[in-house]
């Protein structure tokens, strides 16, 4: 009597004929089996060093971390996401991603589960059913024009135009794109975010159970992330459309600003240990709010990379004729080749990390505004960004500032 072959589960796994990936609450991979790692040219050994977010294109991080990551943390799954990953040999695969948390009875992340199916066969078509349509449509204007055209000059002046007003319109869209992008992150996103953080401050009135205090705790965390997303980006698009990062230069107590912007990543972080020391002896003429914004970025690159078993300090200060904000966290020292690329869009304080990338360049663009520097030192001992800014020059944009007023 023949014998029925038994499944081997472990080759079922590393063999499968999709990707499996599981990764720590940190996002960092835990384990990869053999058919991820032959389709993306890293051995299993390479992936464990990584995360999820380091094998996506940029556009899938920006993607990723605004749509797919809240979701994935407020519903525990997502299914058949579209990913482009990029090999080690920098090219793509596009791919379907789906998802799922494992939790434990008190509703702790444990490792998250990703099955990975690649998609290039269904992204082709879909492709090539696009373009056949804006072909046929092509097909259907250019017979129009030759039916519509009656001799040869009348043709070339009319196609003329036709050039001429489209290069137009495509300027008047583009315009109307950057102010209704302004507009979007300014305000249908701010408001609704605001309306948020009332509702869980009201609701921290109640009485609530523990899940509902760490329930609580990790939506307060989301949204003031959030916040800070939306403040990074817009900066960027003002940045990259010509405005720039404008300033309203103040001369009036910076300290309660910077108290403020620790209180809140105190409470939206309870787990870390943020010391603060403030010796601001002088007026120091600045943007309060942008000064704020630039703390906060680096508090916030602190804690996201930094050990969080380990106090994160911030201090601010006025020396001589100078003002100096440093924050500094102990962990992993930052790696050469990042650190020549610190302050451009899109690369992050480490070897890997969470977020679009944006906020140390703007927290380095807040301090060019302001006539300052912002200058970073990594080591096994501390990691240290220092922002220094002359009080003379601020004082002369003060009084600048208030001459043009009157």
């Amino acid at each position: 009597m023949a014998m029925t072959p038994v499944e081997n589960l472990e080759d079922l796994y590393e063999n499968a004929p999709c990707g499996y990936l599981s990764l720590a609450p940190d996002g960092r991979i835990v384990k990869a089996n053999a058919t991820f790692s032959a389709w993306i040219g890293f051995s299993q050994h390479e992936l464990c060093e990584k995360r999820l977010h380091d094998l996506l294109n940029v556009a899938g991080r920006i993607f990723f971390e605004t749509h797919f990551a809240p979701l994935l943390r407020m519903q525990g799954f997502f299914n058949e996401v579209a990913l482009d990953f990029v090999t080690n040999d920098g090219s793509k695969i596009p791919v379907l991603a789906n998802a799922m948390e494992r939790r434990d009875d008190e509703g702790g992340l444990l490792f998250t589960r990703i099955t990975i199916s690649k998609a290039a066969d269904r992204r082709r078509y879909e492709r090539e059913l696009v373009d056949a349509r804006a072909a046929a449509e092509a097909a259907k204007r250019e017979l129009q024009a030759l039916n519509a055209s009656l001799e040869t000059r009348i043709q070339h002046a009319v196609e003329e135009r036709f050039r001429m007003e489209e290069s137009l319109m495509r300027e008047r869209e583009m315009s109307e794109l950057r102010e209704q992008f302004i507009a979007i992150l300014g305000h249908d996103l701010r408001n609704p975010l605001a309306s948020f953080g009332g509702a869980l401050r009201m609701l921290r009135r109640e009485r609530l159970t523990p899940q509902g205090e760490r329930l609580l705790d990790l939506l307060q965390g989301s949204i003031l992330r959030m916040a800070g997303l939306i403040d990074n980006v817009l900066d960027f698009a003002r940045g990259r459309l010509g405005g720039g990062i404008g300033l309203n230069i103040k001369s009036e107590p910076l300290q309660p600003v910077l108290e403020q912007v620790v209180g809140e990543l105190r409470a939206a972080s309870p787990d870390a240990n943020i010391e603060a020391d403030f010796a601001i002896s002088k007026p120091v003429p600045c943007d309060h709010v942008r000064v704020g914004q630039l703390a906060s970025n680096l508090l916030g690159n602190a804690l996201t990379h930094g050990d969080r078993n380990q106090a994160i300090r911030l201090q601010a200060i006025t020396e001589q004729d100078e003002f100096v904000l440093w924050v500094g966290n102990k962990g992993k020292p930052i790696p050469q080749i990042a650190m020549k690329r610190l302050f451009q869009p899109f690369v992050r304080g480490g070897a890997s990390g969470q977020g679009l990338g944006l906020g140390l360049h703007i927290a380095s663009e807040i301090a060019k505004a302001h006539g300052g520097t912002l200058t970073a030192e990594s080591s096994n001992v501390e990691t240290r960004f220092t922002f220094r800014m002359p009080l003379a020059r601020a004082r002369d944009e003060v009084r600048t500032v208030s001459q043009r007023s009157r």
